[in-house]
């Protein structure tokens, strides 16, 4: 689908979801049905940096976002969802495992100089190759950044197709890495393309849903959106082969070209909606949307402190969004606490699969809060990295080695205080003592210490 008939998809809403029939009261699908699609199709979708205040529905009116506020609208919107790690590889090595990114030793960020041969390790095992246990076909297009080397090529980890790239950002234009290499690949080969990133992602990701509209498919989304280097889509290549790095763009007006490629990867996001409704498939199709961390100075956390590579909640607690027709109830707001580690046995149980034994799964299934209005009661949730510490508890974050903070623990009231500004440390010394304690056990169990190989 070209992007004129995107836009034009986008005015026929109400039209395509009768077509697959979907009723609409008040602009907004009816109640679920019982029915349900014994395999439901998967479609996981994640921008790159966007941050919990960057979207429409999250409060942001400078930049246009209707295909994602969409699917909060028609779906459940999450204000309490959060990336298990605040930087890019940590975050996708969580999600594709279930498992703390510690336990799968990818604490940080996978380089393109230091840590260029190291990647997830083989035997860890993803969702997709619980998938295609099932008869699921499975495709993954952008970002991947879970390792450089071809062993550790998504194709060789669960994945029957991949398009896009492995390090950690390109040129949108060139598709060059930071050290000035080509990265875009068809499966484990290089393959040159022309085209800008976005719409490239988009492109495969709608041909990979026509070509297995007979499923059942898993369809995982890596958008480079909004990642530098800051580039729209009507802009020249800022990175040359062998040369170094242009920054994050040549552009001075960085602010408009952050919109644009949000305002872009939303037309994509829109256009794969769009080709499941045409194809007859967005009632048997569960879509889960969501950013890897939290935003740079560029873009907003909202009301939340810090950013990117922070543990403070600008750093990792994101926006989100499930949609389901006639399954998931429209316009639901959920304030469970949720992480991406909880994607993993989601999509497992929805599609009926199997989790892997003998392997410790850290996230929660979601299915009953998405499909029944459960609800997951208090959690306890961990983030480490380098020498920053966060642990949630019910309500309550402790805090260690941040950024900024200027005792040697933070303690927060998440629910009174979102935006971190009243440490209630010296007020409540017994939970800083009992937290503490269980943080520290924390990393002893899953290695958090452990220094990322270099090599492997």
């Amino acid at each position: 689908m070209n992007r004129r008939r995107f836009l034009a998809s986008l005015g026929r809403t109400a039209m395509a979801a009768a077509a697959v029939g979907c009723e609409h009261v008040g602009g907004r699908h009816a109640a679920p049905t019982n029915a349900a699609p014994r395999r439901p199709n998967l479609v996981v979708i994640m921008a790159d940096d966007l941050g919990y205040g960057d979207i429409g529905c999250y409060g942001n009116t400078r930049i246009r976002t209707p295909a994602l506020d969409r699917l909060a609208a028609d779906g459940v919107r999450f204000t309490d969802f959060h990336s298990s790690g605040a930087v890019c590889s940590p975050t996708r090595a969580g999600l594709v495992t279930g498992r703390y990114q510690q336990r799968a030793r990818v604490p940080q960020v996978i380089s393109v100089g230091k840590y260029r041969g190291h990647g997830l390790a083989l035997e860890e095992v993803t969702f997709a190759e619980c998938l295609k246990q099932e008869g699921y076909a499975t495709g993954v297009f952008g970002k991947w950044h879970l390792g450089y080397k071809k062993k550790f090529n998504p194709t060789h980890q669960g994945f029957d197709e991949f398009v896009g790239y492995v390090s950690g950002n390109v040129d949108y234009v060139s598709h060059l890495d930071g050290s000035g290499q080509a990265d875009w690949w068809h499966g484990d080969e290089l393959h040159p393309e022309e085209g800008y990133t976005t719409h490239l992602i988009t492109t495969y990701a709608v041909d990979f849903i026509e070509r297995h509209r007979d499923g059942p498919f898993c369809c995982y989304i890596g958008h480079e959106a909004v990642h530098y280097p800051f580039q729209g889509p009507g802009d020249k290549a800022v990175r040359k082969v062998g040369g170094k790095s242009a920054g994050r763009s040549t552009r001075p007006d960085k602010e408009a070209a952050y919109k644009e490629m949000i305002e872009e990867m939303d037309k994509g996001i829109g256009e794969v909606v769009a080709t499941l409704e045409r194809l007859g498939l967005a009632r048997d199709t569960f879509v889960f949307f969501f950013s890897d961390n939290g935003a740079i100075s560029l873009g907003s956390n909202g009301p939340l402190r810090g950013g990117k590579a922070q543990m403070w909640e600008g750093g990792h607690r994101v926006p989100a969004a499930a949609y389901w027709p006639g399954r998931i109830a429209p316009g639901r707001t959920c304030g469970d606490l949720a992480i991406t580690l909880d994607v993993f046995p989601t999509l497992l149980a929805l599609a009926g699969a199997t989790p892997p034994k003998g392997r410790a799964i850290d996230g929660t299934d979601l299915s009953g809060v998405l499909l029944e209005n459960k609800t997951l009661g208090p959690r306890t949730l961990f983030w480490a990295m380098g020498k920053q510490r966060a642990m949630r508890q019910g309500p309550w974050k402790l805090v260690r080695g941040l950024p900024g903070l200027k005792a040697k623990a933070g303690l927060y009231h998440l629910g009174r205080d979102i935006g971190e500004q009243h440490n209630l440390a010296d007020a409540e010394p017994q939970r800083v003592q009992t937290m503490t304690a269980e943080l520290e056990a924390w990393e002893n169990e899953v290695g958090a210490a452990d220094p990322m190989p270099t090599d492997s």
